[in-house]
């Protein structure tokens, strides 16, 4: 009522199930647990909207309405249009992201009436913004599978996460952390098996064995010296007679 909005439906379900969600999980190091995934939708009382007030007390403090460039280019391509700090659109904070950045409800058309239709958007540390997800359903699902690890939203961003995260990716989700080449190439992670291939049978040709002799060489030498004797015997017997 406040904001003149309403939440989507799969978010309202949400927040009528629970009132936002905190999950985090650690690993050990030497024998000490180390936190590490961290997965986090704000309350409602959290939720707080972003751009609606100054940071500061002053009077002509600056707001990140003043960060608007009507010169950037928006909707180009396939690329959505990006939200606006200013009364264009109206911004709610989902998860803090440890400091990293900022995932944010976007109702992009406030003006003249809010729409209903909202997006998930991440708001990185230089107020870049990076289009996640259509749906609060659709993040929550990216959330889960994402297991909460460091900087997981930077994967859907131009840059990619950090070296550091880089590494905690490729020990717990190595194929998430290749989400460009999952995207061109569909069956560069599929197990191309030909079962006619595997399960042919393959025909031994045998191996022919060589016979042993019947009898060893040192008799085959004295049975031939012995015919041999022989022979020269009834030559001189003959040659006598």
């Amino acid at each position: 009522q406040k904001n003149s909005c309403a939440l989507p439906e799969d978010l309202k379900n949400f927040y009528l199930m629970t009132d936002g969600f905190q999950m985090t999980w650690s690993v050990k190091t030497d024998d000490t647990p180390m936190p590490l995934g961290s997965m986090v939708i704000n309350s409602i009382s959290k939720l707080c909207r972003l751009g609606g007030s100054s940071v500061y007390t002053l009077p002509n403090a600056p707001t990140l309405a003043d960060l608007e460039d009507d010169t950037d280019e928006e909707g180009n391509g396939d690329k959505p249009e990006r939200p606006h700090f200013d009364s264009r659109s109206l911004i709610f904070e989902l998860d803090p992201c440890n400091g990293n950045g900022k995932v944010c409800l976007v109702y992009k058309h406030a003006k003249p009436v809010v729409s209903p239709d909202t997006e998930i958007w991440f708001l990185d540390r230089a107020l870049y913004w990076h289009f996640l997800t259509k749906t609060f359903t659709a993040y929550y699902r990216l959330l889960i599978t994402h297991l909460g690890l460091p900087q997981w939203q930077y994967a859907f961003t131009s840059y990619g996460v950090s070296p550091q995260a880089k590494q905690w990716f490729n020990m717990y989700k190595p194929i998430t952390i290749n989400t460009a080449l999952l995207s061109e190439e569909a069956d560069s992670f599929v197990n191309k098996l030909d079962p006619n291939k595997v399960f042919k049978s393959k025909n031994k040709t045998p191996v022919m064995k060589k016979k042993s002799p019947s009898q060893p060489a040192g008799s085959q030498k004295s049975h031939t010296s012995m015919t041999s004797s022989k022979t020269s015997s009834l030559a001189g017997n003959s040659s006598r007679k």
